[in-house]
């Protein structure tokens, strides 16, 4: 007769759970054990059940929380190029942009890594890149600031250069906090033509 109550009891679980819930051993332990208990047993194993499942879904939700934390780094290296093609305009952009894209911009993103690098977890947040290229022939593409202290940790600059017998050239480069500015870091040049370039921002 016990056999036949058990075997019902799987029957009965399984098909109400659609399956998703089968007794385990530990169900008829306590059934053997204890059968003052035995209208509890199924209740508390399908609770032991939604714990464990809702546990999972925290977990993974934890997780999700996770991966999709802001990427300060990944927003700072969007704008740069935001400004970048802002400073070039209609005239320069389209010219240069293969070129800008291929061997400038991922030195640029190494150098913002560099600069992220180098700031505190905490403080990232406080990043900002400047929303204003110079126009006319300034150099000025954008700086990144730390909006709590009001100091640029690294500023980025294009040059206009004249080369005797071979035209115009830009000259892209930056210029970091670490040595108060003072150093030329180049990122690389990209050649015009012979021909006086446009203003920035045209």
């Amino acid at each position: 007769m016990k056999k036949w109550v058990q075997k019902s009891i799987v029957i009965m679980v399984a098909f109400l759970t659609f399956g998703l819930i089968t007794p385990t051993h530990e169900i008829w332990d306590a059934f053997d054990q204890n059968p003052s208990n035995r209208a509890s047993i199924g209740p508390s194993s399908g609770t032991s059940t939604a714990l464990a499942a809702e546990s999972e879904v925290k977990a993974a939700e934890a997780t999700e929380i996770q991966q999709n934390a802001i990427d300060y780094e990944a927003l700072l290296v969007d704008a740069a190029k935001e400004q970048s093609y802002m400073k070039f305009g209609t005239k320069i952009g389209p010219k240069i942009s293969n070129e800008f894209d291929s061997i400038i911009f991922p030195k640029i993103e190494e150098a913002i890594a560099m600069t992220v690098a180098n700031v505190e977890e905490g403080s990232l947040a406080n990043l900002t890149i400047t929303e204003k290229p110079s126009g006319n022939y300034g150099e000025k593409i954008f700086n990144i600031i730390n909006n709590e202290t009001g100091n640029d940790l690294i500023r980025f600059h294009v040059r206009t250069e004249k080369r005797p017998q071979e035209g115009y050239y830009y000259n892209f480069h930056y210029h970091s906090a670490e040595d108060d500015f003072m150093a030329h870091n180049n990122l690389g040049d990209i050649y015009w033509e012979k021909n006086t370039p446009p203003k920035w921002l045209s």
